[in-house]
């Protein structure tokens, strides 16, 4: 039940955001929440991503177009991994690349995608497709991933540990962008977000 509560309440603060719920409901649940004396910060993985986002503000090679997100999961063996976005990564596959890197034991520094694909998947969005954003989202990280493994004994390794991620708890300093969210359904895992947008505008 108790799980039900947070994710219900994250849900409406989002569809509020959007403009698809009315206040009346979103009071209903937060009066819910302090009938059962819980608060959004008491769940594990709330803490940990806002910490991301907050350590790492003002650094140039972080967040993007001064916006910083970040994201946590909660493995099952209950440890959290986090992540945050850069001009090249949103927050989303950082986190999931650092969680598949610890269950893999593989070394923080080394990379699972080759800077050249992402490179070329960057300038493929810039030049071709004329996004205002080349930041990879998870959907384009899971094909960047694949691509990488042919060639990286360490990434395939890694990858086929995505599995391994079905139902754990995810949590976001921001509402997941298409992309990202239809990763996160591949994967199978518990989002939760603030109803924070991804972007300045």
């Amino acid at each position: 039940m108790t799980l039900q509560k947070f994710s219900r309440y994250f849900r409406y603060q989002c569809e509020y955001a959007v403009g698809t719920l009315t206040e009346e409901r979103v009071q209903r649940i937060v009066r819910l929440m302090e009938e059962f004396s819980l608060r959004p910060e008491d769940w594990p993985v709330v803490v940990p991503a806002r910490r991301a986002a907050a350590v790492v503000e003002g650094r140039p090679d972080k967040g993007n177009a001064g916006v910083y997100c970040g994201a946590a999961i909660q493995l099952r063996d209950g440890s959290i991994v986090t992540g945050c976005n850069t001009p090249l990564l949103h927050a989303a596959p950082s986190m999931i690349l650092n969680a598949i890197k610890q269950l893999a034991d593989i070394p923080h520094h080394l990379h699972l995608l080759s800077p050249g694909i992402v490179e070329a998947v960057a300038n493929l969005k810039k030049d071709l497709l004329h996004r205002k954003t080349v930041s990879l989202d998870l959907a384009e990280t899971f094909l960047a991933l694949s691509i990488s493994s042919m060639t990286n004994s360490v990434a395939r390794t890694a990858m086929e540990l995505l599995p391994s991620l079905s139902g754990c708890e995810v949590y976001l300093t921001h509402m997941p962008t298409p992309g990202d969210e239809a990763g996160f359904r591949q994967l199978g895992v518990q989002l939760t977000c603030d109803p924070q947008f991804a972007t300045n505008k």
